[in-house]
């Protein structure tokens, strides 16, 4: 019976971390949201929203691309106004992205868009079901084997 439950969960883990699958709920996100702003760039943006100013290099493992993928990423939404490179005050050879204010306002509504789209697909859900599903996969986050 365990074993049977853990293979039903990583069979719906394969598909929700499938990049095809993660493309698509990225494009839906960003549209309408500016050329520089796209299934591409969002990854990046969205990692330094989460973790913080960072080199290219570091957030290369984070959002699963090389150094030299997520600097042409970054030069994209530097140009729109949405990520700035600043001196690493520990590194003077590095530079660090950070968030401009259009920026963290960019992530803000992709955080809106990203809830609500969650919410939608949910409507159907019984009353309950779907907050018990938000503590019991909050609860596998920090208490899984990811933790």
């Amino acid at each position: 019976m365990q074993n049977e439950v853990g293979g039903e969960i990583a069979d719906a883990l394969g598909v929700l971390l499938r990049r095809a699958t993660r493309v698509q709920l990225y494009k839906t996100l960003t549209a309408d949201m500016g050329e520089a702003l796209d299934e591409l760039t969002y990854p990046v943006l969205s990692a330094v929203a989460r973790i913080g100013p960072r080199s290219a290099a570091d957030l290369a493992s984070e959002v699963g691309l090389d150094r030299s993928g997520v600097t042409r990423r970054a030069s994209r939404l530097e140009q729109a106004g949405l990520l700035c490179r600043e001196p690493d005050p520990l590194d003077r050879r590095a530079t660090l992205l950070v968030l401009t204010e259009h920026g963290e306002r960019a992530v803000d509504e992709l955080r809106r868009r990203l809830a609500a789209h969650i919410a939608a697909s949910l409507t159907t859900w019984p009353p309950g079901e779907a907050q018990a599903f938000a503590r019991g996969l909050r609860r596998f986050i920090t208490e899984g084997p990811f933790a």
